[in-house]
């Protein structure tokens, strides 16, 4: 599965590629969480297999680092084209498997994504920096490979976030072995397997299973750099096990976004914007809207506005092309969300849609919810929710506004939405946050790095200070 193809095959449906990637016999079944009906089986690698990919990754590494970067950079565009001629098999199995529509901001954009990170990520350019040039002294920097790098992704995007660190990690030498998550392992299993059709043998490796395999990883000597997205709790025990042999990590931890809504916008023009800042993928997205503070003049017009678009929104099963929303992608993240939503009715919070889940049907779908009339302390505010549930906070004071925005211990993402551009950008600058969006949110780009700020993790991804983050910089003084 590994090896790199002689030619390029396409796959004509999930159920081809499922035939190439399942085990023989064994392995663990994969339910689909909009219908629980079997998606298929994933091989349950074990500590040796581990090993085994380790070392292959840390043999093929030379040589692949040794190409140089506009022939991995070649690679990383045939890789693209790989992805794109399997692109409708691909998104059949993502949308099975995590529960994403195909259409809207589903699994088509998502293996769409995949091609396009790869392409953006093969024309960036990173140049030796000459430092100091003068009589006597000349000192540039440079960036090294650093090795393998182990990537560990989660269950939300798994292709997408996956190709975030395979593509930067390969673009600058390494070679990768990635980890998916438990939950979504036949995705992740395709898209190496589509992309090692065009890469040399062992360059990208891919090892599924339970903790055990992620922490020995983690562990790992000959694992040189970590790239982890996934909960704060679990990015600390990822730094704690990486100490003893002072990995390179790059941790894309949890956020809790903070929107502020000044008052001089129009809610209606807005609230689209709004709403799929919030809920796309069904809410279950790291750098989504997941807390809204709207200034009293416009709040009640801001929340029709919204009550509006949700109502408009149809959910249900990925693979019918009408549905733009889906599923929560397992019972743990179904039950996270209907807990805070009850709390949130429990401490006052006035439901203006949703709230109300359909009790015997099948899947995880919980009903798009816009909770007001919250305090900053009801736990739907305070605690990540990581679903279709957004809470919406009013104000009068914007210092106010500001410090409920800064007063968790997480800062990935939020957002500012004004009409005026220069006041959104004075407030952005005061938000504790790795990025702050103005009159959008969510909006990643290849091109524009991007990380987390307080516990929302550290370490840039995307563009070339990304590129940086996966080289060892060298500095030559001469």
């Amino acid at each position: 599965m590994t090896a790199a193809s002689p030619a390029l095959s396409t796959f004509a449906s999930a159920a081809e590629l499922l035939a190439v990637i399942q085990p023989a016999e064994g392995g663990r079944t994969l339910l689909d969480p909009a219908t629980g009906e079997v998606v298929g089986r994933a091989p349950q690698h074990t500590l040796t297999d581990l090993e085994t990919a380790v070392t292959a990754a840390r043999t093929a590494q030379p040589e692949w680092a040794a190409r140089g970067h506009a022939e991995r950079s070649a690679l990383l565009n045939a890789a693209a084209d790989a992805v794109e001629a399997n692109a409708e098999a691909l998104a059949e199995l993502l949308s099975r498997e995590q529960g994403k529509p195909l259409n809207g901001a589903g699994a088509r954009f998502e293996v769409g994504a995949c091609a396009a990170w790869l392409r953006a990520t093969a024309a960036l350019e990173l140049e030796t920096e000459t430092l100091v040039d003068e009589e006597g002294t000349k000192a540039e920097l440079r960036y090294r490979p650093l090795g393998v790098v182990g990537a560990i992704g989660p269950w939300n995007w798994p292709m997408m976030i996956h190709t975030w660190q395979i593509a930067p990690s390969l673009r600058m030498g390494n070679t990768v072995v990635v980890k998916p998550s438990g939950y979504t392992p036949l995705s992740v299993l395709a898209l190496v397997e589509v992309i090692n059709q065009v890469l040399p043998a062992d360059v990208l490796r891919v090892v599924t299973g339970d903790r055990e395999i992620g922490e020995r990883l983690v562990a790992h000597p000959g694992v040189d750099k970590i790239m982890f997205t996934g909960s704060t709790p679990a990015g600390k025990a990822i730094i704690r096990n990486s100490a003893d042999n002072v990995k390179r990590l790059t941790m894309e931890l949890g956020g809790n976004d903070a929107g502020i809504v000044l008052p001089d916008v129009d809610p209606q023009s807005i609230a689209e914007t709004l709403f799929w800042g919030a809920f796309i993928n069904t809410g279950q997205t790291c750098a989504a809207l997941k807390r809204l503070y709207v200034h009293a003049d416009v709040y009640d017009a801001v929340c029709e506005a919204l009550t509006e678009i949700a109502a408009a929104m149809p959910m249900g099963p990925g693979l019918d092309e009408n549905n733009v929303l889906g599923p929560l992608q397992n019972q743990a993240q179904y039950d996270v969300v209907a807990d805070l939503v009850e709390k949130a009715k429990a401490g006052g919070g006035r439901v203006l849609i949703g709230g109300n889940p359909e009790a015997g049907k099948p899947g995880f779908f919980y009903p798009a919810t816009l909770v007001a009339d919250l305090d900053n302390d009801n736990p739907l505010v305070a605690e990540e929710q990581f679903g279709p549930a957004l809470p919406i906070v009013k104000y009068t004071d914007l210092e106010e506004a500001i410090k409920m925005a800064n007063s968790l211990e997480v800062g990935l993402g939020a957002s500012v939405w004004s009409a005026d551009p220069a006041k959104a950008r004075e407030v952005a600058a005061r938000i504790e946050a790795g990025t702050v969006w103005i009159n959008k949110h969510g909006n990643v780009d290849p091109r524009i790095p991007f990380g987390g700020a307080k516990q929302s993790g550290y370490g840039l991804e995307f563009g070339v200070e990304g590129l940086k983050h996966l080289g060892a910089p060298q500095v030559i003084n001469s």
